[in-house]
């Protein structure tokens, strides 16, 4: 079983002439920001969840996390927090603490944007930021992913039976701290053995090779179609290995993150140790 992964670039020159003590700090941050997305992931018989996140930055904007429900289904987030850098770090643990919160009391993934959104909304526009969110429920009982979206990318669902790959339904939802008082709508897709739902952000379909070419949804879709019987970390892997070959070793521009849930098997109770109580 995979636990999230977090990597940072090696900072670039100029980061050596910073003073020692703003030195120290940025360390800091990003040490606190990685023990935050390192945090424990839940595991499940009959499957399997993976997430990585590569800031272009030492620290970054991009956001996952993993929230086990006391009726037995998983709550997956992923977003990408407007900016880089610090301010961006800032807004992610800001997110990260609504999205902790609302999931403890909130029932499905569109009440739980709706409740994100009210939390976060005066501090976004405050800060003229604002936070694409993909938020969904997995329920292993009935093999089904409810799902809502805040303006991020749609996820892709690769058939375990088939090998087609293609987006999830679309859904509407304007971005965390774009509109008060939303209402998000959700939708529903059963999912069958050997299925994987494949969330990302925009960092690597938009990163650029040598001849300012991207990487484009159709070279993604590629990568997961020749990797599909991998497991999830392998998978993921096998993405961030493409990116840096089709990159020829430029700078990353933008953050890098993805999450992977995979089931292997018809059985699949969620066993996390840290399940809320509620």
């Amino acid at each position: 079983m995979y636990h999230g992964k977090f990597t940072a670039p090696h900072p670039d020159g100029s980061s050596h002439a910073l003073d020692p003590f703003l030195q120290r700090e940025i360390k800091l941050a990003k040490n606190i920001q990685s023990t935050l997305l390192n945090g424990e992931v839940p595991t499940f018989n009959g499957g399997e969840v993976s997430g990585s996140s590569l800031p272009a930055r030492l620290i970054g904007g991009d956001y996952y996390d993993f929230y086990p429900l006391v009726n037995g289904k998983m709550r997956i987030v992923i977003g990408d927090v407007m900016g880089k850098g610090i301010p961006a770090a800032m807004l992610m643990i800001l997110t990260r603490g609504a999205f902790r919160s609302a999931s403890e009391s909130t029932k499905g993934p569109g009440d739980t944007l709706r409740a994100m959104n009210q939390a976060l909304f005066k501090d976004l526009r405050a800060l003229g930021s604002f936070v694409t969110l993909f938020c969904a429920d997995w329920d292993p009982k009935h093999y089904m992913l409810t799902y809502a979206n805040a303006g991020h990318n749609m996820p892709l669902h690769i058939s375990g039976s088939t090998g087609n790959i293609q987006t999830l339904s679309k859904v509407k939802g304007a971005l965390v701290g774009g509109i008060p008082n939303l209402v998000y709508t959700e939708e529903q897709m059963h999912l069958d053995k050997g299925d994987m739902v494949f969330f990302y952000t925009d960092g690597i379909v938009e990163a650029q090779n040598t001849e300012q070419e991207q990487f484009k949804l159709e070279r993604l879709i590629q990568i997961l179609q020749e990797n599909k019987d991998k497991s999830a970390e392998e998978l993921q892997e096998s993405v961030l290995s493409s990116i840096h070959t089709f990159t020829e070793g430029l700078p990353q521009k933008d953050d890098i993150t993805m999450v992977t849930l995979k089931i292997t098997s018809d059985n699949s109770d969620i066993t996390s140790l840290n399940s809320p109580v509620i």
